[in-house]
């Protein structure tokens, strides 16, 4: 393919390009503008011939491929580049580089949405009704589906401009497509289109020549099927839109007989026309829909609170402002944050506010518009942070006794909120990364095989949740629906929690959408219930039933379809919305798509809500989550689309820098992801020579893929540790903040607030950090160099392994049979501190570990990095994790006290407790059973010797009681 560009590496202009090498079409159609801009400008300094000509060229390529794409858009629009055609042709150049520089400016800042720029079209005499808007109107686009000519298209222009009032706050112009390709198309590519009027009867195929925008349409274009029935076209691309773009209000204009009209449209379409009707109800439907998104009822009313007069005599002596602004001492915070920050603090829950704990007004409707725009049942605003999200669903869902399936690598505060609950608990090994001092995911095939061991051990019916993290830090994550499905199963009733910490901008973009806990909810309750989805699994079972059932394989390389008459969703997901929205730190959502929610989870989830949520919640934070909401409805598609480029940008910036190379590596999909969870077979998002791999074939189809937001830099060829780096080069240096290193790792993050001036700014910083050590290197001496070279293959080679789960010691297992935990107890155990002892690492514990005795952790152990608890109250400490930690070379070690060691459980303390719980005949019971070869996932996998020694341990304890009981 051949059109205008500018050179990725040099910043040359030059006539042939292989479209691969633009992730986007913004990234193409920016760049074909300023490629027209900068040819014109060639064509006018230029006088010599051959450059002359090849400046033509460059101008009519540029000129062709903007025909295609501006169809799309209102500005410039497809006038626009008729009419400058039209100068090229007529030799204008000078007028022509002159207007093409007015819109590259105009598109660049966007002053198009403030309507402060005509077009050169408008300018020469072309009709416009722009007017420049106030800065309490808000701009957006209107598609509209029709196959109608020229004329008529005009006379709905016209008919649309005359419904308009002065006084509206929102203000649209419209684009106009005339087929169904055309509109898909058109919503893929233009993020200001918020409402679409589809009207009777539009063509299929587009009549463009979309050959030249082919990549960035092929894989939402392919798998819709051709339809040509004039009744059915209309609310066919109503489903479609709904499935790119949710958020979007949709209408439909007919013909049709209103007693012909399906149930989908009436679901689908907010409001359905008839051609008759006058324009005027469909203007104002449109702005009626703009208007409910925008409404964001809790920051309005805590606006509207602010500016009232009132008499605080109740706490916070903040409350606006006085106790800052009539102070001597303390004024410059008043300066700093400004009048309105404190004039909105108060702890009043009247007036025109709410109650958080028993919402009845605008956090109550706040927290519905959440829920709708994140595709939830019910939403909740929560003010601590996804770690308090975690422990208020642990609490509302599990009791003493439950079985909790549980990612040993998820975030603490589902840890600690196995204490809280008082459940039993299985940890889950994701796959290790030992290059790279990192976990990865939980397979698919693990779970199940975890599910099938319990079923065995006849405590599958005590297994009520399934908590996993997706997506991970490390950018991870999981085919959602089909491990809900599979797992459904196996347990029609098994509750999934989704720590989606990382996760909360996912829904609104179609790629990631489709791996998102609450969208995979919503289409596994409506699959369930249809008779195709019914059919099918009697199709399945009638095949499955003739397998023997008894043989775990039939059920690990089967894929499983669960029994829509069993299976029950229910599904939570929590959300750190400051983490990648534009939330308050802290601020963090709920959201609950749970058939029995009403029935069997409301009472005892509001009053875990109750417990782990102030009385006095940070009111600034609950309007910033509103807002967020509003803003992801209207510009989440385009943000996240925007983070996704800026990532994918700085991925490619790196992989492509001559000296950036040299010491670092970005990650890719084949270096955090083992081969078999990726069918597809891709490696990577990006290569120097074939350019951008589309992201769509592998999140379809892959186990688990990569989100290229998350940006994980190899630092080990630079010598210096993840930790070094962070803050010494990055953070003191340059002011770069990151938040996850590992030994050899730096992660980096965009989100919807990156832009590519930070991108810029971080790869001149990498640059100029590689500088330095070459500088450095240069002086070294010998014995520095040869120093130098240790490090880096200590950081490349010579990395510790990760250790898996060891197993909880016998005393805190419930059952013998199966491997669940009792943290609860261990974690109260240890709060006697004559049951504890401390043991230094690289003495006591590696002595006692030599010599068989099992040395039980009496905390939470926490290293930084990898951020996740590498010991758990109740865990036997084995050889593994001992090597581990004494490889460390980290900082942070929460629950190690290095003057100290380890706090462990005493042997006598072990040895009371299990007299305590049943005596000589629980220990006689330890010593019979022959069921301890999975003590845990991995028992068996590092230690062979487990059931000897378990033996042995129960002997051994077993002799201390007897003792015990004789004296």
């Amino acid at each position: 393919m051949t059109n205008t560009h500018s050179d990725k590496n040099n910043g040359n202009t030059s006539n042939s390009i292989n479209l691969k090498n633009y992730f986007n079409i913004n990234q193409f159609r920016n760049d074909t503008w300023h490629c027209l801009k900068a040819s014109c400008n060639q064509l006018m300094i230029d006088a010599k011939a051959v450059s002359d000509r090849e400046s033509k060229i460059e101008i009519e390529n540029a000129l062709s491929l903007l025909t295609v794409m501006e169809h799309y858009w209102v500005y410039p629009g497809t006038k626009t580049i008729d009419y400058l055609s039209e100068m090229y042709k007529r030799k204008e150049f000078r007028s022509l580089l002159t207007a093409v520089s007015d819109i590259v400016r105009s598109l660049v800042s966007e002053a198009y949405r403030e309507r402060t720029t005509l077009t050169v079209f408008e300018k020469r005499g072309g009709k416009s009704t722009a007017k420049t808007l106030r800065p309490d109107q808000h701009y957006f686009e209107v598609l509209f589906v029709d196959d109608i000519s020229v004329s008529e298209e005009t006379r709905l222009k016209h008919k649309l401009t005359e419904c308009r009032k002065s006084r509206d706050h929102f203000v649209y112009d419209t684009v106009l497509v005339r087929t169904l390709q055309d509109a898909v198309v058109a919503l893929l590519f233009n993020h200001n289109i918020q409402s679409c009027v589809i009207r009777y009867g539009c063509p299929f195929r587009s009549r463009s020549k979309l050959d030249a925008i082919r990549p960035f349409i092929v894989n939402y274009l392919s798998p819709i099927p051709d339809n040509n029935d004039e009744e059915e076209i209309g609310p066919f691309l109503g489903r479609i839109i709904k499935s790119i773009r949710p958020e979007i209000d949709l209408f439909y204009v007919t013909d049709t007989g209103i007693g012909k009209l399906t149930t989908d449209v009436y679901r689908d379409f907010q409001r359905v026309f008839f051609r008759q009707d006058d324009l005027q109800e469909l203007h104002l439907s449109v702005l009626k829909g703009i208007q409910q998104r925008f409404e964001a009822p809790f920051f309005s009313a805590l606006v509207k609170y602010s500016q009232q007069p009132t008499g605080v005599f109740h706490a916070m002596p903040l409350s606006r402002g006085n106790s800052i602004l009539n102070s001597h001492w303390i004024q410059d915070m008043g300066h700093f944050y400004g009048r309105n920050i404190f004039l909105a603090e108060t702890s009043a829950t009247t007036g025109g506010l709410d109650s958080l704990l028993q919402p009845t007004g605008p956090l109550k409707k706040a927290q519905s518009l959440a829920a709708r725009a994140f595709g939830a049942l019910h939403t909740f605003f929560v003010t601590n942070g996804t770690s308090t999200s975690n422990k208020i669903v642990l609490q509302a869902l599990l009791r003493p006794g439950d079985i909790v399936l549980i990612d040993r690598d998820c975030h603490k505060s589902n840890h600690y909120g196995q204490v809280l609950s008082g459940a039993y608990t299985i940890y889950l090994d994701a796959y290790p990364l030992e290059q790279y001092s990192m976990y990865g995911a939980v397979s698919l095939r693990e779970i199940k095989q975890v599910l099938l061991d319990l079923r065995r051990g006849g405590r599958l019916d005590q297994v009520k949740m399934l908590l996993l993290t997706n997506c991970t830090f490390d950018g991870i994550v999981y085919d959602v629906q089909r491990l809900m499905e599979e797992v459904l199963a196996i347990k029609p009733n098994m509750i999934f929690l989704w720590d989606e910490a990382w996760f909360g901008f996912a829904y609104f973009s179609p790629v990631y959408r489709q791996r998102t806990a609450m969208h995979c909810a919503e289409v596994l309750s409506k699959r369930f219930k249809t008779k195709a989805y019914q059919n099918k699994y009697k199709k399945f079972i009638s095949e499955f039933e003739k397998l023997d059932q008894d043989d775990d394989d039939t059920w690990l390389l089967t894929r499983l379809l669960p029994d829509p008459n069993k299976a029950k969703i229910r599904v939570y997901a929590n959300q750190s919305t400051h983490k990648k929205l534009s939330s308050l730190r802290q601020g963090a959502m709920i959201h609950v798509h749970d058939e029995e929610f009403n029935r069997k989870v409301e009472d005892t989830f509001h009053e875990a809500y109750m417990t782990h949520t102030s009385t006095s919640p940070n009111y600034q934070i609950l309007a910033s989550l509103d807002v967020a909401r509003r803003q992801v409805e209207f510009e989440g598609y385009e943000f996240v689309e925007k983070a996704i480029e800026m990532a994918m940008t700085l991925r490619a910036k790196i992989n492509d820098h001559p000296v950036l190379k040299r010491f670092f590596e970005v990650l890719t999909t084949k270096d955090l992801i083992p081969r078999e969870y990726r069918p597809s077979g891709q490696e990577h998002y990006y290569d120097s020579e074939s350019g951008w791999y589309p992201m769509e074939n592998s999140w379809k189809s892959d186990e688990f893929v990569l989100d290229p937001t998350h940006i994980t830099l190899d630092i080990g060829r630079t010598g210096v540790d993840g930790d070094t780096f962070k803050n010494q080069y990055l953070m003191d240096q340059f002011g770069i903040q990151v938040n996850k290193t590992t030994r050899n790792t730096v992660l980096f993050m965009t989100n919807i607030g990156t832009t590519r001036s930070a991108v810029a700014y971080l790869i001149s910083v990498l640059l100029k950090t590689c500088h330095q050590l070459e500088d450095i290197g240069r002086a070294f001496s010998p014995a520095e160099r040869a120093q130098r070279d240790l490090c880096i293959e200590s950081l490349t080679n010579n990395l510790p392994p990760l250790p898996d789960f060891s197993y909880f010691h016998p005393a805190f297992r419930p059952y013998t049979q199966t491997p669940e935990g009792d943290i609860r107890s261990a974690y109260f155990l240890a709060y006697d501190d004559e049951n504890c002892e401390f043991l230094q690492l690289d003495g006591d514990i590696q002595k006692s570990v030599d010599s068989d005795r099992d040395v039980v952790s009496a905390s939470f152990v926490i290293p930084y990095p990898p951020g996740f608890p590498i010991l758990v109250p109740g865990q036997v400490i084995n050889k593994a994790i001992l090597d581990f930690m004494l490889a460390l070379d980290v900082k942070e070690i929460h629950g190690y006290r290095p003057g100290f060691g380890l706090r462990v459980f005493t042997e006598e303390a072990i040895t009371r407790y299990l007299k305590d719980k049943g005596g000589p005949v629980a220990v006689e019971h330890l010593i019979s059973s022959n069921g301890h070869e999975r003590q845990s996932l991995n028992v068996g996998k590092k230690d062979t010797n487990h059931k000897a020694k378990m033996r042995r341990q129960g002997a051994s304890v077993l002799t201390a009681v007897n003792q015990e009981s004789k004296a």
